[in-house]
């Protein structure tokens, strides 16, 4: 029962602590403290961080409250650490069309006979769907060019799969 007790003063005292300090920094709200308090990582310690402290480690976060803002004149600011820029992964070279724009280009492509260009543009399907397509061609009595190198480019790219597979598969004797 004391040791229940002990920890609820702690929490107490720790609770405070932290109000203490959010008053000594002028903050209007207990995160605002964490930005004077360092992290092992470089930067200030989060805020989720300093919410796992109170219950996990209250001890260690009752030090660096009294090292960093309580037992020191003036408190100052930890500089954050430094974060890639919002939408830095983004390439700025790359063209994005829209499906229009592909369209487009693919009637022009047709228009202009340029089957390399109408390979790449158009959509790639899976085998299933161009098996189905070719079979229905050829009841037409009419086999398409591209349904067919589709065709043959979806079966080599099928056969290579499984032979990558198979040669990463343990091998048993």
């Amino acid at each position: 029962m004391s040791m229940s007790t002990n920890s609820k003063s702690d929490s107490k005292q720790l609770e405070s602590l932290i109000q203490t300090a959010v008053k000594k920094l002028g903050a209007k709200k207990e995160n605002d403290i964490c930005r004077y308090i360092p992290s092992s990582t470089g930067g200030y310690i989060h805020h989720f961080t300093m919410r796992k402290m109170k219950t996990e480690d209250p001890e260690q976060l009752t030090d660096m409250i009294l090292k960093y803002i309580i037992n020191v004149d003036k408190p100052s600011p930890v500089t954050p650490k430094q974060r890639a820029a919002r939408g830095s992964r983004k390439r700025r070279d790359q063209i994005l069309f829209s499906k229009q724009d592909i369209e487009r280009m693919l009637n022009m492509a047709r228009l202009a006979g340029d089957k390399e260009m109408i390979r790449k543009l158009t959509p790639k399907k899976d085998l299933r769907s161009i098996k189905r397509e070719l079979i229905a061609s050829i009841r037409h009595g009419k086999v398409e060019q591209d349904l067919w190198t589709s065709y043959v480019e979806a079966i080599s790219l099928n056969n290579n799969l499984a032979a990558s597979a198979n040669s990463l598969a343990p091998q048993y004797s």
